[in-house]
């Protein structure tokens, strides 16, 4: 079986871990700093800060920017419900912006219609999650525009887009953002086992994400209530998190860094094979913007049932027992049960509701050699011809 994704491990990977392992520290050891450092300038940001999970990013980021009760955060139904949970933990409401069925990003046009709506009705969003799917970026300057006019903060969910460049910068910059966050899982671009980075270029927030994540502890004197006790000394002033990611793990992420360009570059050669392999099938590629450089998480394939004869379900069933590990990404997030609960429809949504109907991922990752690539084209040819 071809999986749909898997970690690219190396060597110097390895080397790069047990020499950690041999070290004085296994966490809040000198490799964290290091490697945040070097991410931040990668990227080209002021700060950079690694946790255990985009999941735990995209909560720090809500708790950064202030999202409490009575607060409305708006993102995209088409991401890990990640995306969404975060507001949820912050006691915050939660809705969606559908996508353009195209870029399978956020629509601009429905979002521009929607915040026209909530700005009469007095329901604008104080967040806006922004998710760059596949790694390829949303049209973040356009979206910026807007949170000029209706004030809404914006988060990129970058968990897909490490790598990536928008207007020929790089996506994490913050250029258009108040923060961004980006995942170090297994199938993601580069990996630190679990993972995940939060970027920013506020000062502000940058402070509250350092002491939040650590359980709301500082060894910081300037910011002490009482007199120090003595060099030992730390208060907890806040109520924070465990949010903390291991020297062990921060070691993979540094070495995996040194290479990202080529990993990249190699994921978008597969992809332009990809296209190139299927384009006599009525098959949808993902749309990439001029300007933008997608780092290619994943390759996304959207059927065109007008000429298919075939079920989605039974093109996937087929291509499973031609050994591709095939996928879904996603089942839209009203969708689920949990979501259904708290009174979302998909109906509401339909570029989602469409989207979801006749997509399907296609194995991606660098390792991909020509002769597999080959055997998942030719089984999708043989599957809808």
């Amino acid at each position: 079986m071809i999986p749909y994704g898997k970690q690219n491990v190396t060597e110097e990977d390895i080397k790069a871990v047990v020499a950690v392992l041999k070290s004085d520290y296994l966490t809040q050891g000198p490799k964290l700093p290091e490697f945040e450092t070097k991410f931040a300038q990668n990227v080209g940001v002021k700060h950079a800060f690694a946790v255990n999970s985009a999941t735990s990013a995209l909560h720090l980021a809500c708790v950064a920017l202030g999202l409490s009760v009575g607060d409305i955060l708006w993102t995209s139904p088409i991401s890990f419900v990640a995306s969404s949970n975060c507001a949820l933990y912050c006691g915050a409401e939660v809705d969606f912006v559908d996508i353009n069925v195209d870029t399978i990003n956020i629509c601009i046009s429905s979002l521009r219609q929607k915040l026209t709506i909530a700005d009469k009705l007095g329901t604008l969003p104080k967040v806006l999650v922004v998710v760059h799917m596949c790694g390829t970026p949303a049209d973040m300057e356009a979206i910026h525009q807007l949170s000029l006019v209706y004030g809404f903060k914006i988060i990129e969910d970058a968990s897909h887009a490490i790598g990536a460049r928008y207007n020929n910068t790089k996506i994490g910059d913050c250029r258009y953002s108040d923060i961004a966050v980006f995942s170090l899982h297994p199938v993601k671009i580069i990996t630190t086992g679990e993972g995940g980075i939060l970027t920013t270029n506020s000062e502000k927030i940058a402070k509250t994400v350092a002491l939040r994540r650590s359980h709301g502890i500082t060894r910081d004197p300037d910011l002490f209530t009482n007199d120090t006790h003595g060099p030992w000394y730390y208060e907890q002033i806040e109520l924070g998190y465990n949010y903390r990611l291991t020297d062990i793990q921060a070691a993979l992420g540094v070495s995996q860094l040194n290479r990202l360009q080529e990993v990249v570059s190699k994921r978008n050669s597969i992809h332009i094979r990809y296209k190139e392999l299927l384009s006599a099938l009525p098959l949808f590629h993902q749309e990439i913007c001029e300007g933008t450089t997608s780092s290619m998480h994943l390759h996304i394939l959207q059927l065109d049932l007008k000429e298919v004869g075939v079920s989605r379900k039974e093109v996937l069933t087929k291509l499973q027992d031609l050994g591709i590990g095939i996928n879904v990404h996603y089942m839209p997030i009203v969708m689920q049960p949990y979501y259904r609960n708290l009174g979302f429809n998909i109906k509401n949504y339909p570029n989602a509701e469409l989207y979801y109907s006749r997509c399907f991922t296609i194995p991606l990752f660098p390792e991909l050699t020509d002769d597999q690539q080959e055997h998942v084209t030719n089984s999708i040819k043989l599957v809808l011809e």
